[in-house]
């Protein structure tokens, strides 16, 4: 489904400042896989999400999704296929336009329109996607994005991605910004939207004990690699202590501060 072969990409080559942000990953993922992503910060993560959304062309390699080489496609165009939600709460939606307005923007994108135009049966179907959060937002469906929660508006983005059918959605950190129970919650939203649509998904988090818990897999991230792969019984076992263990094996060198992996 996502295939990345020999994928790296170097920033400021031949300058003091050289950094080997991806360093030949090698990934493959199965459609309706949900894989969390880890490491410390700096690792690769956000860089390896944004070589699979284009936010930039890597120096070498091939992307591949659902079969189509994508690796030098543009932005723009991805974003048909790949939907991705943020650390800041206020990426991915239109916070000046409605609740309403935004899923319907999501929703005709999605259907290759440069305009959405929102009937009866429409907005009954969006009312009952976002009853189905338990936030009480479906009374609130005229109310611009901007003026809800952080937790609100990652609801509100999740749905969008959903209602736009992604082939694969990445979460980039997105209850980082949130206090410990909302997060919580926008997780559990977020583990229940990816199970019943089945949608391809990567996220990455500090939370290792989240990490583990989530979805199918899990990979580390270490200085542009990824150093471990693991899901089945191997990661049902898993401890937070194994992997701090797993982690010093396969990076050859040990963490000073065990919360660079642990922190939110």
């Amino acid at each position: 489904m996502l295939e990345l072969r020999e994928v790296r990409k170097t920033f400021y080559p031949g300058t003091p400042n050289e950094k080997k942000a991806l360093n030949g990953i090698e990934l493959h993922l199965d459609a309706g896989e949900f894989v969390t992503v880890i490491g410390s910060n700096g690792a690769g993560k956000s860089t390896l999400f944004n070589a699979i959304g284009g936010a930039f062309l890597i120096d070498s390699g091939v992307i591949q999704l659902d079969g189509r080489n994508i690796t030098s496609m543009k932005e723009y165009k991805r974003a048909f296929d790949i939907g991705r939600l943020f650390q800041d709460t206020m990426k991915g939606t239109a916070p000046n336009m409605t609740i309403e307005e935004n899923l319907a923007l999501a929703y005709t994108r999605k259907a290759g329109r440069s305009f959405f135009a929102v009937n009866k049966r429409d907005k009954e179907y969006f009312r009952d996607l976002v009853k189905k959060l338990g936030l009480g937002l479906e009374d609130r469906m005229r109310t611009k994005v901007g003026q809800l929660s952080g937790g609100q508006r990652q609801a509100v983005s999740l749905l969008m991605a959903a209602i736009a059918q992604p082939k694969l959605l990445l979460l980039d950190e997105h209850t980082a910004a949130l206090d410990p129970a909302t997060a919580e919650k926008v997780l559990r939203i977020t583990e229940d939207m990816i199970q019943k649509d089945k949608i391809t998904t990567m996220m990455i988090t500090h939370d290792i004990q989240a990490a583990l818990r989530l979805g199918n897999r899990t990979v580390m991230m270490d200085e542009g690699r990824i150093i471990f792969d693991i899901s089945g019984k191997e990661r049902e076992e898993m401890t937070v202590e194994k992997l701090m263990e797993c982690y010093e094996k396969n990076s050859r060198k040990k963490l000073e501060n065990d919360r660079m992996l642990l922190h939110r």
